[in-house]
């Protein structure tokens, strides 16, 4: 089960008013439980015997990122001429690869089909979101360490 198929579990079992939904499979176990404001979901993952189960509540954390998203949609109308970097999957969005290492992109940064422009981390595994085009980057939509949402704008590309 990939993190698609796992967001979609979660948005099902929010709209469809469940209060607790359990889901067993041979090498993974999910329970979501509703009945407060915000779902919470519990995976553990235990394919590997030397690695420590996954633990992981992505729905409250992501929650904050939402009305965010509103101001930075009312920005972007005029900027309609620019490609957006979106987020593939939900996580925590990182800048650089380490603290003491420079950001992966910044303003006014050239980046080529498959650059890496930042690092999303989820379920402890850390994700390097490669840039779909080329061009520069004129805008970066999200701060550094904060919570994104899936298809969550990123960074706007000027491809010309």
């Amino acid at each position: 089960m990939d993190i698609k198929e796992i967001q979609s579990l979660i948005k099902f079992v929010a709209k469809s008013g469940a209060s607790e939904v359990k889901l067993e499979m041979e090498d993974i176990k999910i329970t979501i439980k509703t009945g407060s404001d915000t779902p919470e979901t519990t995976i553990i993952q235990a394919p590997a015997p030397a690695a420590a189960p996954q633990m992981i509540a992505p729905a409250p954390a992501a929650q904050p990122a939402t009305p965010a998203a509103a101001p930075i949609a009312a920005e972007t109308t005029d900027d309609s001429k620019y490609v957006t970097i979106k987020s593939p999957i939900i996580g925590t969005f990182y800048r650089k690869p380490s603290p003491d290492k420079p950001n992966f992109a910044e303003v006014g940064t050239e980046v080529k089909v498959g650059d890496t422009v930042c690092i999303i981390e989820a379920m402890k595994l850390f994700n390097e979101i490669e840039s779909e085009v080329s061009g520069k980057i004129v805008k970066v939509l999200v701060d550094d360490s904060s919570p994104v949402e899936f298809d969550q704008p990123l960074f706007l590309v000027d491809p010309s």
